[in-house]
């Protein structure tokens, strides 16, 4: 924390490297990003770079999916915006609250929970993983706010704390209510979209189908100077959902992912939180499986539990609530889904 503020003063932006990488990794990643110096525990050492813009404060790597991971640029403002907007949603006490920070700062949702700490004076704990007895512990020792993924959220009792943030598709749609289920991304600094609904200054549309925002919490640009926006200032987020009359956020995942089979149209995320519910499955995701006669046809991919659920009960399940091509029409059983270092599903690898 203190280089943090120390690299701030200087006027210069922080990017956090994920420690869990390989070294030979963290040096392409670096490299990648041209950086200018390298801050570790044995002090600082000046690399080639190249320099930000004033107002620069924090480049965080993407995912990189596919590819290069990209290098996404904030400023202070946009950081101040999204710690203004989230402390205001969740009525953060400087008094009474603590935030507490175990997701990856390399991430932007382990990142923010310091941002949010430092521009608004509160208490913060920071750890250097998420570990579940380390996490009540912290919750004992007055952490009353923290921010996690679904599968960390899982593995602790979330009434410890006053609030939980918690991000991604696969947030259950029954939890507890202090759990607050957040939607953003990387470009927008974590999230912007809280139970559905944006936060005080995000805008939010639909366009062709796909969730465009438009904020003071965007980036500036990416590390090679351009830039996403479009020229009137929306942001196209890649994902695909819906809002309703009342202004609610339903996201259907990312628009890469829907599956076509006979011609009909299946969001696999609306599928996925069916099957979670169904006895047997530990977890689960949908995917489309190349078919002659339908085009794709929808397969379950299933980690199972002691006794694997048949195909029969999982069609019984989606049947009941969504359309019959909804359905799967496969099952595969697998140890485990592939994922991120954050929980994210890694859908291209299923």
């Amino acid at each position: 924390m203190d280089a943090i503020r120390r690299i701030w003063d200087e006027g210069d932006a922080v990017f956090p490297v994920d420690q869990r990488l390989p070294k030979a990794s963290q040096a392409d990643l670096i490299e990648h990003m041209a950086a200018s110096a390298i801050v570790d525990s044995g002090g600082e050492a000046s690399i080639a770079g190249r320099p930000v813009e004033t107002g620069d404060a924090l480049v965080v790597a993407t995912s990189g999916s596919t590819g290069l991971p990209k290098g996404v640029v904030l400023t202070h403002d946009a950081l101040a915006a999204n710690a203004q907007a989230t402390n205001s949603f969740l009525g953060v006490e400087s008094a009474s609250d603590k935030w507490l920070a175990c997701l990856p700062l390399s991430h932007v949702g382990g990142f923010s929970v310091v941002v949010r700490a430092l521009y608004s004076d509160v208490a913060l704990e920071v750890h250097d993983g998420f570990d579940a007895g380390q996490v009540s512990q912290a919750a004992r020792n007055g952490a009353t706010l923290v921010s996690l993924v679904p599968t960390a959220m899982n593995r602790i009792d979330t009434a410890h704390f006053r609030k939980v943030l918690v991000g991604g598709s696969s947030v259950p749609s029954i939890r507890p209510s202090n759990v607050v289920a957040t939607y953003g991304m990387t470009e927008t600094g974590s999230g912007v979209v809280y139970d559905r609904r944006p936060l005080d200054g995000v805008e939010l549309r639909v366009e062709q189908g796909e969730i465009q925002l438009r904020c003071p919490m965007l980036l500036r640009c990416y590390r090679d100077e351009t830039d996403p926006r479009t020229d009137d200032g929306w942001f196209p987020s890649g994902d695909a959902g819906s809002v309703d009359s009342d202004g609610l956020l339903t996201v259907h995942g990312r628009k890469g992912d829907m599956i076509i089979t006979g011609g009909e149209n299946v969001w696999p995320v609306a599928v996925e939180r069916l099957l979670e519910n169904v006895s047997g499955v530990a977890e689960c995701a949908v995917v489309g499986r190349p078919d002659p006669e339908w085009g794709q046809i929808v397969t379950a991919v299933v980690v199972p539990l002691a006794n694997p659920p048949t195909l029969e009960k999982l069609r019984e399940q989606v049947k009941a609530s969504l359309p019959g091509y909804c359905a799967p029409r496969s099952v595969e059983l697998v140890d485990q889904l592939p994922r991120t270092s954050l929980g994210k599903l890694q859908r291209h690898r299923l």
